[in-house]
């Protein structure tokens, strides 16, 4: 898909609203102000991912605060009913299966996923231990295991809008005993996906 042109966007179209996953909180707000998109972000806890039922309720409370064909997400398919919750609201999402690919774009996200990679973004890191107990417990054997069977590394992603979170990414590879390793990606394709999002409902 070809993005050379998805800055140069339409202001005067009807505010919409963007519901978003707070973990890229920082780069979409960045690239709506940078590209003075009119749409009113709303960034619901990234945390939500561990428990489909909690996903569902905020997301579905969220949306229903808006008109019909107002609203669209920024979610891959991290709920296994997630495009029937968006029709039946008559809201729509960014293509892609999850927010790393999104940011990531599909063919590098792949290559890396293959290769065995566990994605950890900023947010992650700093709220490792708030979000992996509830799931896992106080167990570091079993945690370790765990992710010892499923990836290979950690993949630690760095943007232009990351603050320094080097400190916070060598306890979460201490914690899952995985190597860590560094990538550097730019917004190009968070902000090509989410201006074509964007277009799809008149926004920009």
């Amino acid at each position: 898909m070809e993005y050379t042109r998805t800055t140069q966007l339409s202001r005067h179209a009807e505010r919409n609203t963007l519901v978003s996953c707070s973990i890229l909180k920082k780069e979409v707000s960045f690239l709506v102000i940078r590209n003075s998109w009119p749409v009113t972000t709303v960034f619901l806890p990234s945390s939500l991912h561990t428990s489909f039922e909690r996903l569902q309720l905020c997301l579905e409370s969220a949306l229903d605060r808006y008109p019909s064909n107002t609203a669209c997400v920024m979610f891959g398919t991290c709920h296994p009913l997630m495009d029937s919750i968006l029709e039946k609201r008559g809201a729509w999402r960014t293509p892609g299966q999850n927010c790393v690919s999104i940011l990531l774009g599909e063919k590098l996200f792949t290559e890396e996923l293959t290769k065995g990679a566990f994605f950890l973004l900023e947010e992650w890191a700093h709220t490792w231990d708030a979000v992996t107990i509830p799931v896992f417990g106080r167990n570091p054997d079993l945690l370790k295991q765990i992710f010892r069977e499923e990836h290979s590394y950690l993949l630690a992603i760095r943007t232009p809008c990351s603050a320094c979170f080097e400190k916070e990414a060598a306890y979460v590879s201490e914690c899952t005993s995985l190597p860590l390793r560094w990538l550097d990606v730019s917004l190009e394709n968070l902000q090509g996906v989410l201006a074509e999002t964007l277009r799809r409902g008149g926004s920009p």
